[in-house]
């Protein structure tokens, strides 16, 4: 058992060359690049607040789970043990798993499923199982990850066929972007590790983690934003940005500009 704590357990094991910069950091600059996490994950719990208090509190989980999706990804590269690599990807797994559960639009639900509990439970059984199945073959989880968010960014796209509101277009144009670049970095570094050590520029899979972040925080209010206009229209969402919303780069949030009727519990 304490084998799949040691350093280097994993089968896994990224372009960044080993204990460069310290004797107790296996890969340190990927091990650094997932304070991006405590940094933007906290922002954003802020600037949701409104749209989580009117929507619905769980919408909050998605941020809080990705603070520790931090935590285990700095755990994994320190280390590139066996457990922390699981901790590492079942964490992801969850987000993404809460999303679905939180964003997944009604109108796309199996005919079998009456509602968003109903969906919740089997969205939540459909998670156990994967994460149980997880350890049979841990090599291929990113890769099954990654189908995950190709679905996420094909439910996204159906969603926005419709949509004629230029701000909105935007968000979603420079969502799309993020990911691109982000899938790119980390695939290049995972198939393309010669070509860059050649280049003196192994660290691909630290600037994966920091494009994640922010594309997560793009995408996640995009999918926000779309559900509030289908499940609290009377509050009238709209985007702005963070810090200033005239700048061309920021983090997107949502404001609620209509009348706000949250339900009041006895």
């Amino acid at each position: 058992m304490a084998g799949v704590f040691a350093y280097e357990s994993s089968e896994v094991d990224w372009c960044e060359d080993n204990y460069r910069h310290s004797e107790t950091v296996v890969e340190y600059f990927n091990t650094m690049s997932s304070f991006i996490f405590f940094v933007v994950s906290p922002i954003m719990l802020y600037l949701l607040h409104p749209y989580a208090k009117e929507r619905n509190l769980a919408v909050h989980l998605v941020w809080l789970m990705m603070i520790f999706v931090g935590l285990f990804s700095m755990y994994f590269h320190m280390t590139l043990s066996f457990m922390g690599q699981m901790l590492d990807e079942l964490s992801i797994l969850w987000v993404l798993a809460t999303g679905y559960s939180l964003w997944f639009p009604r109108k796309h639900f199996p005919a079998f499923i009456k509602d968003r509990n109903s969906f919740s439970r089997m969205i939540l059984a459909v998670t156990v199982v994967t994460t149980l199945s997880s350890f049979v073959k841990p090599t291929a989880n990113a890769y099954v990850l990654n189908c995950f968010a190709l679905h996420i960014l094909y439910s996204l796209c159906v969603e926005m066929r419709g949509c004629t509101d230029q701000r909105v277009l935007r968000l979603a144009k420079v969502s799309i972007g993020l990911w691109a670049l982000a899938i790119s970095c980390w695939i290049s570094d995972r198939f393309g590790c010669s070509f860059w050590q050649k280049l003196n520029f192994c660290y691909l899979h630290g600037i994966w983690h920091i494009l994640i972040v922010v594309a997560t925080a793009h995408g996640s209010t995009l999918i926000a934003y779309l559900d509030a206009s289908f499940e609290i229209p009377y509050s009238l969402p709209d985007l702005q940005y963070w810090p200033k919303d005239s700048w061309a780069l920021g983090l997107p949030y949502i404001v609620l500009k209509g009348t706000i009727k949250t339900r009041k519990g006895c």
